[in-house]
Protein backbone atom coordinates (compact mmCIF):
# COMPACT_ATOMS: atom_id res chain seq x y z
CA UNK A 1 0.00 0.00 0.00
CA UNK A 2 1.90 3.35 -1.05
CA UNK A 3 0.49 5.91 1.48
CA UNK A 4 2.12 9.03 -0.12
CA UNK A 5 -0.17 11.98 -0.66
CA UNK A 6 0.70 12.46 -4.09
CA UNK A 7 -0.98 9.10 -5.24
CA UNK A 8 -3.93 9.96 -4.78
CA UNK A 9 -6.94 11.01 -6.95
CA UNK A 10 -6.08 14.97 -7.81
CA UNK A 11 -9.18 16.06 -6.22
CA UNK A 12 -8.98 14.14 -2.75
CA UNK A 13 -4.84 15.83 -1.93
CA UNK A 14 -5.37 17.97 0.54
CA UNK A 15 -2.79 20.47 -0.67
CA UNK A 16 -4.16 20.83 -4.31
CA UNK A 17 -7.45 21.91 -3.02
CA UNK A 18 -6.02 24.20 -0.43
CA UNK A 19 -4.51 25.87 -3.51
CA UNK A 20 -8.05 25.52 -5.45
CA UNK A 21 -9.44 26.73 -2.68
CA UNK A 22 -8.08 27.97 -0.29
CA UNK A 23 -6.59 26.91 3.25
CA UNK A 24 -10.22 27.27 4.74
CA UNK A 25 -11.96 24.85 2.86
CA UNK A 26 -9.95 21.74 4.40
CA UNK A 27 -10.89 20.27 7.62
CA UNK A 28 -8.29 20.23 10.72
CA UNK A 29 -7.29 16.69 9.76
CA UNK A 30 -6.52 18.12 5.96
CA UNK A 31 -4.11 20.61 7.25
CA UNK A 32 -3.03 18.55 10.03
CA UNK A 33 -2.26 15.49 6.91
CA UNK A 34 -0.50 18.34 4.66
CA UNK A 35 1.95 19.16 7.94
CA UNK A 36 2.86 15.27 7.82
CA UNK A 37 2.72 15.15 4.53
CA UNK A 38 3.40 11.53 4.71
CA UNK A 39 1.89 8.32 6.80
CA UNK A 40 2.74 5.04 8.21
CA UNK A 41 2.39 1.26 6.90
CA UNK A 42 -0.64 1.22 8.42
CA UNK A 43 -2.39 4.78 7.57
CA UNK A 44 -2.52 7.84 4.83
CA UNK A 45 -1.14 10.91 6.18
CA UNK A 46 -4.60 12.02 6.39
CA UNK A 47 -5.97 8.67 8.40
CA UNK A 48 -3.28 9.00 10.70
CA UNK A 49 -4.23 13.50 11.39
CA UNK A 50 -7.73 12.14 12.28
CA UNK A 51 -6.21 9.59 14.82
CA UNK A 52 -4.03 11.84 16.54
CA UNK A 53 -7.57 14.13 16.60
CA UNK A 54 -9.69 11.56 17.70
CA UNK A 55 -7.33 10.48 20.47
CA UNK A 56 -6.36 14.05 21.52
CA UNK A 57 -9.33 15.89 20.85
CA UNK A 58 -8.39 18.87 18.71
CA UNK A 59 -5.58 20.70 17.16
CA UNK A 60 -5.15 22.15 20.42
CA UNK A 61 -4.28 19.27 22.45
CA UNK A 62 -1.49 17.40 19.48
CA UNK A 63 0.60 20.90 19.62
CA UNK A 64 0.53 20.44 23.94
CA UNK A 65 1.67 16.82 23.63
CA UNK A 66 4.79 15.57 24.68
CA UNK A 67 7.17 13.88 22.09
CA UNK A 68 6.24 10.71 24.31
CA UNK A 69 2.53 10.64 23.93
CA UNK A 70 3.40 11.62 20.20
CA UNK A 71 5.48 8.62 19.39
CA UNK A 72 2.68 6.22 20.66
CA UNK A 73 1.42 6.61 17.24
CA UNK A 74 3.21 5.45 14.05
CA UNK A 75 4.60 7.72 12.00
CA UNK A 76 5.33 10.10 14.55
CA UNK A 77 9.04 10.55 15.75
CA UNK A 78 11.46 13.08 16.54
CA UNK A 79 11.54 14.79 13.18
CA UNK A 80 7.69 15.16 12.99
CA UNK A 81 7.65 16.35 17.17
CA UNK A 82 10.30 18.74 15.78
CA UNK A 83 8.22 20.10 13.57
CA UNK A 84 4.91 20.64 14.97
CA UNK A 85 7.15 22.31 17.55
CA UNK A 86 8.69 24.57 14.90
CA UNK A 87 4.81 25.46 13.55
CA UNK A 88 3.09 26.08 16.85
CA UNK A 89 6.19 29.09 17.66
CA UNK A 90 5.74 30.01 14.25
CA UNK A 91 2.49 30.61 14.70
CA UNK A 92 3.15 32.47 18.11
CA UNK A 93 5.58 34.55 16.79
CA UNK A 94 3.24 35.97 13.67
CA UNK A 95 0.97 36.81 16.14
CA UNK A 96 3.29 38.70 18.41
CA UNK A 97 4.94 40.38 15.79
CA UNK A 98 1.45 41.95 14.86
CA UNK A 99 1.15 42.85 19.07
CA UNK A 100 4.71 44.51 18.96
CA UNK A 101 5.17 47.68 20.96
CA UNK A 102 3.13 49.83 19.49
CA UNK A 103 0.37 47.95 17.20
CA UNK A 104 -3.11 49.27 16.95
CA UNK A 105 -5.03 46.48 19.06
CA UNK A 106 -8.84 47.50 18.26
CA UNK A 107 -9.53 44.60 16.95
CA UNK A 108 -10.64 42.11 19.43
CA UNK A 109 -9.75 38.96 17.31
CA UNK A 110 -6.42 39.63 17.12
CA UNK A 111 -6.57 40.32 20.76
CA UNK A 112 -8.33 36.63 21.42
CA UNK A 113 -5.77 34.97 19.30
CA UNK A 114 -2.85 36.13 20.71
CA UNK A 115 -4.10 35.58 23.96
CA UNK A 116 -4.88 32.12 23.09
CA UNK A 117 -1.32 31.43 21.76
CA UNK A 118 -0.14 32.71 25.29
CA UNK A 119 -2.46 30.70 27.69
CA UNK A 120 -2.98 27.65 25.86
CA UNK A 121 -0.27 25.72 26.61
CA UNK A 122 -0.22 26.40 30.28
CA UNK A 123 -0.86 23.54 32.84
CA UNK A 124 -1.99 25.04 35.49
CA UNK A 125 -3.90 27.99 36.04
CA UNK A 126 -2.30 31.53 34.49
CA UNK A 127 -3.89 34.99 35.07
CA UNK A 128 -2.03 37.72 32.86
CA UNK A 129 -2.95 41.60 31.78
CA UNK A 130 -2.12 43.38 28.43
CA UNK A 131 -1.61 46.98 28.83
CA UNK A 132 -2.63 49.50 26.62
CA UNK A 133 -2.57 53.38 25.81
CA UNK A 134 -4.82 55.90 24.43
CA UNK A 135 -4.82 54.55 20.88
CA UNK A 136 -5.35 50.64 22.58
CA UNK A 137 -1.52 50.33 21.03
CA UNK A 138 0.41 47.61 23.17
CA UNK A 139 2.11 48.84 26.36
CA UNK A 140 3.08 45.43 27.39
CA UNK A 141 1.85 41.81 28.39
CA UNK A 142 2.74 39.51 31.60
CA UNK A 143 1.39 36.47 33.30
CA UNK A 144 1.22 38.12 36.66
CA UNK A 145 -0.26 35.15 38.72
CA UNK A 146 0.24 31.47 38.71
CA UNK A 147 -2.07 28.84 40.52
CA UNK A 148 -3.02 25.51 40.48
CA UNK A 149 -4.80 23.10 37.52
CA UNK A 150 -8.26 25.07 38.57
CA UNK A 151 -7.25 27.93 40.86
CA UNK A 152 -5.22 31.21 40.51
CA UNK A 153 -4.78 34.00 43.62
CA UNK A 154 -5.00 37.26 42.16
CA UNK A 155 -3.67 40.67 43.75
CA UNK A 156 -5.89 43.25 42.51
CA UNK A 157 -3.44 46.21 44.73
CA UNK A 158 -0.27 44.09 42.23
CA UNK A 159 -2.48 44.04 39.03
CA UNK A 160 -3.41 48.01 39.20
CA UNK A 161 0.33 48.55 40.18
CA UNK A 162 1.54 46.93 37.05
CA UNK A 163 -1.00 49.19 35.35
CA UNK A 164 0.08 52.61 36.66
CA UNK A 165 3.66 51.65 36.37
CA UNK A 166 3.17 50.76 32.55
CA UNK A 167 1.07 54.33 32.31
CA UNK A 168 -1.88 51.89 30.91
CA UNK A 169 -4.93 53.88 29.54
CA UNK A 170 -6.45 50.97 29.21
CA UNK A 171 -6.52 46.74 29.85
CA UNK A 172 -7.17 43.79 28.72
CA UNK A 173 -7.34 40.63 31.59
CA UNK A 174 -7.25 36.81 30.59
CA UNK A 175 -6.79 33.43 32.58
CA UNK A 176 -7.09 30.11 31.41
CA UNK A 177 -9.38 27.18 32.40
CA UNK A 178 -6.54 24.30 31.75
CA UNK A 179 -9.11 21.71 32.52
CA UNK A 180 -12.41 22.78 32.29
CA UNK A 181 -14.62 25.16 29.75
CA UNK A 182 -14.30 28.55 28.71
CA UNK A 183 -17.59 29.70 31.22
CA UNK A 184 -16.75 32.56 34.01
CA UNK A 185 -17.82 31.22 37.56
CA UNK A 186 -19.25 33.13 40.18
CA UNK A 187 -16.12 33.93 41.60
CA UNK A 188 -14.16 34.98 38.03
CA UNK A 189 -17.24 37.50 37.77
CA UNK A 190 -16.64 38.92 41.32
CA UNK A 191 -13.45 38.93 40.75
CA UNK A 192 -14.11 41.12 37.34
CA UNK A 193 -16.22 43.01 39.48
CA UNK A 194 -13.83 44.37 41.93
CA UNK A 195 -11.11 44.97 38.89
CA UNK A 196 -13.53 46.66 36.98
CA UNK A 197 -14.25 49.37 40.24
CA UNK A 198 -10.56 49.25 41.40
CA UNK A 199 -9.63 50.55 37.45
CA UNK A 200 -12.24 53.16 37.76
CA UNK A 201 -11.37 54.78 40.35
CA UNK A 202 -8.09 55.66 38.44
CA UNK A 203 -9.69 55.92 35.16
CA UNK A 204 -7.99 52.97 33.67
CA UNK A 205 -10.60 51.14 31.12
CA UNK A 206 -11.10 47.42 31.70
CA UNK A 207 -11.71 46.93 28.03
CA UNK A 208 -12.15 42.81 29.03
CA UNK A 209 -11.49 39.61 30.59
CA UNK A 210 -11.03 36.71 28.94
CA UNK A 211 -11.10 33.05 29.41
CA UNK A 212 -9.29 30.74 27.42
CA UNK A 213 -9.91 26.93 27.34
CA UNK A 214 -8.81 24.32 24.87
CA UNK A 215 -11.82 23.95 23.04
CA UNK A 216 -12.79 28.07 23.02
CA UNK A 217 -12.95 31.66 24.54
CA UNK A 218 -15.26 33.38 26.54
CA UNK A 219 -15.14 37.28 26.10
CA UNK A 220 -16.78 39.47 29.17
CA UNK A 221 -17.42 42.05 26.71
CA UNK A 222 -18.92 40.26 24.12
CA UNK A 223 -21.34 38.72 26.51
CA UNK A 224 -22.00 42.37 28.09
CA UNK A 225 -20.88 41.48 31.40
CA UNK A 226 -19.11 44.09 31.94
CA UNK A 227 -22.30 46.40 32.31
CA UNK A 228 -24.08 44.13 33.59
CA UNK A 229 -21.89 43.47 36.79
CA UNK A 230 -20.88 47.12 37.01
Amino acid sequence: MNNSIKQWPEQERPRERLLLQGASSLSDAELLAIFLRSGSQQHSAVELARILIQHFGNLSAIFDASLSDLRQFHGIGDTKYSQLMAVKELGRRYLRHHLQQGADLSRSDLIRDYLRYELLGETQEVFAVLCLDAQLRKINFKKLFYGSTNYCNISINQLIRHAIHHHATAIVIAHNHPKGIAEPSIEDKQLTLEIQQACQLLEIRLLDHLIISSEQSFSFAEHQLLKKIG
